[in-house]
């Protein structure tokens, strides 16, 4: 009997062996596959970027050869219908939304950050933070509706000629929509400031509020610089806010109460039915398209050097 059951040991010892070695032989493999995976999915990415810039400048380069660069970057009228491709007043459009909606989440992005990471209790903050970023799921369209028949119609209280398109609304309501990046984002790069800095400051006599702001703040400033910087690419690329409720008037103006056309609503506009394929119009897209493209390149270029430049070791 105990022959038997040291035999039935052994062999339950040489087949848990023997599945440890075939749970190995497994593990092995899957490290060999797991990086050609990642390998071909960063491969992907950079093949679809470059397809999508090669597709911007072969028709762009088609567009310039029939309207001088120079008239596309300087001129000051853009009708494209009546043959002006001028493109500084769409830029200007561009970027009025973006200035009114970084006034409205600049303060109210840092603000909840800060409130996030310094002031609420773990079971406020599990509640707050997933409904902030809700804000972020809410379909673009949604918030260009809600622009148009709520926002134009409160403010044309106020000021009773404001048109009901206006750079006013649409700039405020995009400002809202990238509150949750801010917030979020800047949130993160306060929570990994170590508490030894936070304790430091309190232990010398610093109040909450001073520790946040001037001794959390500055610690985090990269990575709440690189939320900003990629928030505005967020505002200068939104498409369905400015479309619906900015309007479709390309003036070169300031004026936040006017009608205004960005470059991402003309985008919009030139892809409809009324466009002639291969006309002149139709490749002004592609051109209006890079013209984007590089605006956001050099976002990203930026907030990559503010990162590296102020990043702090801990």
């Amino acid at each position: 009997m105990n022959i038997s059951h040291e035999g039935k040991q052994g062999l339950d010892i040489q087949k848990k062996i023997k599945e440890k070695k075939e749970k190995r032989k497994l593990l092995k493999q899957t490290e060999k596959v797991v990086p050609i995976f990642l390998f071909l999915c960063a491969l992907f990415s950079v093949i679809a970027t470059l397809g999508i810039v090669f597709t911007l400048l072969k028709e762009a380069i088609t567009f310039f050869s029939a309207v001088p660069m120079k008239e596309f970057f300087f001129n000051n009228t853009w009708s494209p219908w009546s043959g002006e491709f001028g493109v500084i007043p769409l830029i200007s459009g561009t970027l009025l939304i973006t200035c009114i909606a970084i006034v409205v989440a600049l303060p109210l992005g840092i603000a909840a950050a800060i409130f996030l990471s310094e002031y609420a209790s773990d079971k406020t903050r599990r509640i707050i933070k997933p409904t902030l970023e809700v804000l972020a799921g809410i379909p673009t369209v949604v918030y260009g509706f809600f622009a148009l028949t709520f926002i134009t119609p409160l403010f044309e209280k106020i000021i009773p000629e404001l048109p009901i398109f206006n750079a006013l609304s649409a700039g405020i309501v995009v400002g809202v929509m990238i509150i949750p990046m801010i917030a979020s984002l800047s949130e993160d790069a306060m929570n990994a400031v170590p508490n030894s800095l936070r304790e430091g400051a309190l232990a010398m006599g610093a109040t909450r509020f001073e520790v946040a702001t001037k001794v959390v703040l500055p610690a985090a400033f990269s990575g709440v610089v690189a939320s900003i910087v990629l928030a505005v690419s967020r505002a200068i690329g939104e498409t369905m806010i400015v479309t619906i409720a900015a309007g479709q008037t390309p003036n070169l103006t300031f004026n936040p109460t006017e009608s205004i056309q960005t470059l991402t609503a003309f985008i919009v506009q030139g892809a409809k039915g009324d466009t002639t394929y291969g006309s002149t119009i139709y490749y002004s897209i592609y051109a209006v398209g890079i013209t984007l493209f590089v605006f956001t390149l050099l976002m990203n270029f930026l907030s990559q050097y503010i990162v590296r430049k102020y990043r702090e070791e801990y």
